[in-house]
């Protein structure tokens, strides 16, 4: 019970006490529920199996992150609308209209909404669906003013003039998505239009006032100028190679074109050679530095100064055989008030209606009457925000209990029937599926975490090319063997959709994942760690005989040097060395001989007790280890790496782990191959043949009954026997004579 006195109910989830959320009551006292009874405080928006609308309306700050507070406050506003709260936990997409709460400022707003909705959508009905609110370009098809201060056309209603203008408006500033679906203009896009119109007329009125000045070459100094900037940088190259020659006669063959460079080139078909040709001078550059009007251009460049000529030289200088450097620079300064009149040009977006035509919108008008057009559609923003909010509710009535079990419980994750909103979808490697696959949005961070859950987690680089999208999910195996797991293996994974991805593992957390994988574990590990050593043992035996084979080859085919002993000297013998090895190996043997003895006497029974004992003594620590791990293992660390803050445990047993990942099941044939099934009985016969042999000679040979048929494994069995006591004195001597064994007495069966 808590504090504030709601009698809270509770149950054992995942291996934890979690309240009991099963009727509206709780959910409106959710705010008096203690927070350290929340199994989750906050939890990521992005990468979760759910409405993402809802879950960006749950989020009330919009900060990507779901908070306790934010909860609470939607679960009040929510339960507060309705008169029946435990509607909540049904989850349906529709509700009667009957059910909302007058008595509630809110609810007594939206059920007016509602109405409003269904009329707009000519629907006669007593109840209202998420299909009918989810679709705002519907509801407000034939709305002309919809409140959210954007006019459209339709909105100048029987004023024409009016109508062309916002159009005109649209097309040259800019248009906004009303929400009845069509294009229209906002009060910044009005206010934006009329500015540009003004700044535009006052540029052009500017230019007007000093016209001889601002266009030197009249209607055609634009046309001048683009001439000028043409050859602008190459006549600055020519004057230069002039100066150069004024400097030095030396120096003219080097910056003029030479007979040899046009030679090396003049087998070829000049005319693609325009490029390479144009990089020669503009003219013969001279001590003179005059530019020629009546030829002797560089013919690469001839078009271009013929435009020059045309538009800018003539009229200068008529009459003139070239002009000098400084006539050209004359000629660029001229262009200096034009161009600085166009850099300062403004309204271009309008340039397009034509002088006339800004002219006259200006005279007219007509900003007053569109911006009060706004000022009517903003009115009603208060109602269609409203209508907007029965979305909001319709959305949250049907997805909101379920976000609570994830959330407060975390009920769906064990519920067999249910998928919680972190699984992303299921993954098909190795011959099996698993359900418990997360999205993982940094690697680094959730791999540094997710070893402390104690599972055997796959990480998987997933891409669809359907999709045109990449992703990483971190999947949990809890059942199986993983022999054959390894980074590089590919997989298949579907999303909750049913799309399929191509699947890579990247890397692994290995942990166990049963009890049974960690009985044989010990064995396999030995296995393989005997299946390497062979096979780098043999690998070196090989690598070996080959450089022997190398040494041998190379000795026989080459010549020893003179005086040299080829021979190879013996190694010592080494007495001590031999010594210490027989005794070695007679200790290793007595001690193998007392084994075997102890290991004779034993009973077929005991056998079978003995070879248990030993794998209880090799398997027992593995399987110990692996359940104090499997008995702990949580997913909290892996949800808390992708962002959540999950604030109880969320264990993950063995009994409930086999639910979440499915191995393959082969049926029983029926009918096969007959020669497969011969073969395959052969097999079975000859495997069976062996064993019995291998039973049989072993219980035999510990039965003492292979004398029977002649075989050297029986042993003789010596019976106590028991030494007379001596009747000598203790003076009598000791016959000498050794020859004549001792007396001896054999106690019959």
């Amino acid at each position: 019970m808590d504090k504030t006195g709601y009698n809270w109910k509770f149950t054992s989830v995942g291996g934890a006490v979690r309240v009991k959320i099963d009727s509206g009551a709780d959910i409106a006292h959710l705010g008096e529920l203690d927070r350290k009874m929340w199994t989750v405080l906050s939890c990521p928006v992005k990468g979760l199996e759910f409405d993402p609308k809802t879950l960006a309306l749950i989020d009330g700050n919009g900060d990507g992150t779901i908070r306790v507070d934010e909860v609470i406050s939607t679960a009040q506003w929510l339960t507060g609308i309705l008169k029946n709260p435990d509607l909540l936990l049904k989850g349906e997409d529709s509700i009667a209209l009957s059910e909302f709460n007058t008595e509630d400022p809110n609810g007594s707003k939206l059920l007016g909404s509602a109405k409003q909705i269904l009329a707009n959508l000519g629907l006669e009905k007593d109840s209202i669906s998420l299909e009918d609110t989810s679709d705002n370009v519907k509801i407000f098809a034939n709305s002309i003013f919809n409140g959210d201060g954007i006019i459209t056309p339709a909105s100048a209603e029987a004023d024409e003039a009016l109508a062309a203008l916002i159009t005109t408006i649209t097309e040259k500033i800019g248009k906004s998505m009303d929400r009845s679906g069509v294009d229209g203009v906002t009060a910044d896009n009005i206010e934006a239009f009329y500015t540009a119109c003004a700044d535009f007329d006052a540029w052009k009125e500017a230019a007007a006032a000093d016209k001889d000045n601002i266009f030197p070459y009249g209607d055609n100094t634009a046309a001048a100028l683009a001439a000028c900037d043409a050859l602008k940088d190459k006549i600055a190259d020519f004057f230069m190679r002039c100066k150069l020659i004024a400097f030095d006669d030396a120096v003219s063959g080097a910056v003029d074109v030479s007979a040899d460079k046009i030679g090396e080139i003049s087998g070829e078909n000049l005319s693609l050679k325009a490029e390479e040709i144009a990089k020669y001078p503009l003219a013969r550059p001279t001590k003179d530095a005059v530019i020629p009007l009546k030829g002797g251009i560089n013919p690469a460049w001839q078009g271009a100064f013929d435009a020059l000529k045309a538009a800018v030289l003539d009229i200068d200088f008529p009459d003139a055989d070239g002009i000098t450097e400084a006539q050209w620079n004359a000629i660029l300064g001229k262009f200096g008030p034009y161009t600085a009149w166009v850099g300062a040009k403004k309204g271009a977006e309008v340039e397009s209606l034509g002088d006339e035509e800004i002219k006259k919108i200006l005279k007219e008008d007509r900003k007053a009457d569109l911006l009060a057009l706004v000022d009517k559609d903003k009115a009603l923003e208060e109602e269609a925000l409203s209508i907007e909010a029965v979305d909001k509710f319709m959305r949250l009535y049907k997805n909101f209990y379920r976000f609570l079990n994830n959330y407060v419980v975390l009920s769906d994750f064990y519920a067999p029937d249910q998928k919680s909103i972190f699984q992303a979808g299921r993954l098909y490697i190795d011959q099996r599926s698993t359900d418990l696959c997360i999205k993982v949005e940094d690697m680094g961070k959730h791999a540094g975490m997710a070893d402390l859950s104690g599972m055997y987690i796959l990480y998987c680089a997933c891409s669809s090319k359907v999709k045109n999208a990449t992703m990483n999910i971190a999947a949990v195996l809890t059942d199986g063997d993983v022999d054959g797991l390894r980074p590089g293996k590919n997989a298949v994974f579907y999303d909750r959709e049913g799309n399929d991805w191509n699947a890579t593992v990247t890397s692994i957390v290995e942990n166990p994942i049963s009890l049974r994988q960690a009985f044989w574990s010990p064995y396999k590990k030995a296995a393989r760690f005997i299946s390497d050593k062979i096979g780098k043992s043999a690998s070196e035996k090989a690598a070996k005989g080959e450089g022997t084979l190398s040494t041998i080859t190379d000795s026989a085919t080459s010549k020893p040097a003179d005086g040299v002993n080829t021979a190879t000297k013996a190694a010592p013998f080494d007495v001590g060395k031999i010594a210490g090895i027989t005794i070695a190996v007679a200790a290793v043997g007595g001690v193998l001989t007392a084994i075997l003895a102890v290991l004779k006497s034993l009973t077929w029974w005991q056998w079978i007790v003995l070879i248990i004992g030993l794998m209880l003594v090799i398997s027992l620590p593995s399987v110990f280890i692996a359940w104090r791990k499997l008995r702990k293992r949580d997913l909290g660390p892996m949800l808390n790496a992708n962002g959540w803050a999950i604030n109880a445990a969320a264990l993950v047993g063995t009994k409930f782990g086999a639910t979440l990942t499915s191995l393959v099941k082969y049926p029983k044939l029926t009918s096969v191959d007959p020669a497969a099934r011969k073969k395959a009985n052969l097999k079975r016969f000859i495997w069976c043949l062996v064993c019995l042999i291998v039973l049989g000679c072993g219980f035999l040979y510990f039965t003492d009954r292979l004398s029977c048929i002649g075989l050297p494994f029986h042993k003789e069995k010596v019976e106590a026997v028991e030494e007379a006591p001596a009747a000598a004195a203790p003076d009598a001597e000791i016959p000498a004579s050794t020859e004549s064994a001792p007396q001896t007495e054999v106690v019959p069966e």
